[in-house]
C-alpha cells in the first residue's frame, strides 16, 4: 500500500491518497529518495541533535521511499540499541510507515541485491536497499553507511545527508 506523507496531505482514506499521489506529478515522483535505516533512527533519537535535525528535515520536506527491510532494521535498533519499549517503537514503525512510501521487498528485489552485492562488494543487507531503491525507481539513496556520491549502476547516487 502507497500513503503519502500527512505531512503534506491530511488524513484520508487509501483511495484519496492514491489519487492525490497520481495527481502530484511526475516531477516530484522521479524526485523520491530512498532511506536507509539510520535517517530514521536519527530522526527518533537524540543522541546526535545535529543529524537529529537534518533527518527529521529530510523526512518532513522530501518525498521518502522506504522498504520493509528499513522498518525491520529501525526496530532492532531502537529495541537493542536504544532500549526503547516495543510500544514505542511500534510507534515509530508505523508513523514511520505512514510518512513514506512504503516498498516490498520481492524475490526479484533479493536477486538483484545478490548481484549488486557481487558486483559490487557491498553487504547483502546493504544491497538489499539499494536493490530495492532501483527496483523502485529512485535516483538518489540517503545513507550514512555506504559511499558518500558512489553512484550505483548509472542511476542511483549514494548521499550522505549529514556530509552536505
Amino acid at each position: 500500500m502507497i500513503v503519502k506523507k500527512i505531512r503534506k496531505f491530511p488524513l484520508r482514506s487509501c483511495t484519496q491518497n492514491l489519487r492525490i499521489i497520481s495527481s502530484i506529478g511526475m516531477r516530484q515522483m522521479k524526485d523520491k529518495i530512498f532511506l536507509d535505516s539510520n535517517i530514521i533512527i536519527y530522526a527518533h533519537t537524540d543522541l546526535e541533535p545535529d543529524k537529529q535535525i537534518i533527518a527529521q528535515k529530510i523526512i518532513s520536506e522530501k518525498t521518502t521511499v522506504l522498504s520493509t527491510q528499513v522498518l525491520q532494521e529501525v526496530a532492532n535498533t531502537l529495541t537493542r540499541k536504544f532500549k526503547h519499549s516495543w510500544k514505542d517503537t511500534s510507534r515509530v514503525l508505523d508513523e514511520t510507515a505512514t510518512n513514506n512510501i512504503l516498498y516490498t521487498n520481492t524475490i526479484e528485489t533479493i536477486m538483484l541485491a545478490c548481484s549488486i552485492a557481487e558486483k559490487y562488494s557491498f553487504s547483502f543487507y546493504d544491497s538489499l536497499i539499494i536493490a530495492a531503491a532501483l527496483d523502485f525507481g529512485c535516483e538518489t539513496l540517503y545513507s550514512e553507511d555506504l559511499s558518500d556520491g558512489q553512484k550505483i549502476e548509472n542511476k542511483l547516487i549514494v548521499v550522505n545527508p549529514f556530509r552536505h
